[in-house]
């Protein structure tokens, strides 16, 4: 298997889906007990301090065809952006989107419960969508970006509407973080750019880790 950013944020997707089911079998993902220990956004515990949540949520899924819909969609987008971009600023972007999806969550509907990758994988079509509308983007990108993605945004968020099950918001959220980045950023870079990123990505995953050491001590301990 290839080793890219793209296929690692797959594989610990897949290890927190089994680690869920080997807590309560299929059952798990209806738990709410159980998919708030393995790190669900609920906004009243964000609101007494576990902001953790905001990053630990987008790992969580609430059943096979949620996750396996969301690691399609990573799959398809991750690998296309990772190639564009790199893997420094993909997995920041990544992380980034999915932060703000899950913040725009508990700032609208502060109540709410919320899992999964899709806040953070629409902040790549964000980040596709907003580099379209770059001069500086390369033409034969032009396909892949810019309005190009509209029937795809469209389609899927009026369908996020039409389902109480689906959090449009953190959906809405990545989307306006990930475009922002796109039509912000360069699809090339300097080698100074390049070591600035760098840093960033290394932050990231840090945050990520310390999400977990605090589910760890929260849930675990």
């Amino acid at each position: 298997m290839q080793k890219t950013v793209t296929n690692y944020l797959i594989i610990a997707n897949l290890i927190i889906f089994a680690l869920m089911f080997l807590f309560g079998g299929f059952g798990a993902f209806n738990n709410p007990l159980i998919l708030l220990r393995f790190g669900a956004q609920y906004g009243p515990f964000v609101s007494a301090g576990q902001f953790n949540r905001l990053i630990t949520s987008m790992f969580v899924h609430g059943g096979i065809l949620h996750i396996l819909f969301n690691m399609y969609a990573l799959f398809y987008f991750g690998n296309m952006v990772e190639r564009i971009y790199g893997p420094y600023k993909y997995f920041s972007v990544y992380v980034i989107s999915g932060f703000f999806g899950n913040l725009m969550t508990q700032l609208i509907i502060p109540g709410t419960f919320s899992v999964g990758a899709s806040g953070a994988i629409f902040g790549l079509v964000g980040l596709l969508f907003g580099s379209g509308f770059r001069q500086d983007t390369p033409r034969m990108l032009k396909p892949l970006t810019g309005t190009a993605l509209l029937p795809f945004i469209i389609i899927n968020i009026l369908f996020g509407f039409t389902m109480n099950t689906i959090n449009n918001f953190a959906h809405l959220g990545g989307l306006a973080a990930g475009f922002t980045f796109g039509w912000l950023m360069p699809v090339t870079f300097s080698k100074t750019s390049w070591n600035i990123w760098k840093y960033i990505y290394y932050f990231m995953c840090a945050i990520v880790v310390l999400a977990y050491i605090m589910l760890i001590v929260f849930n675990f301990i």
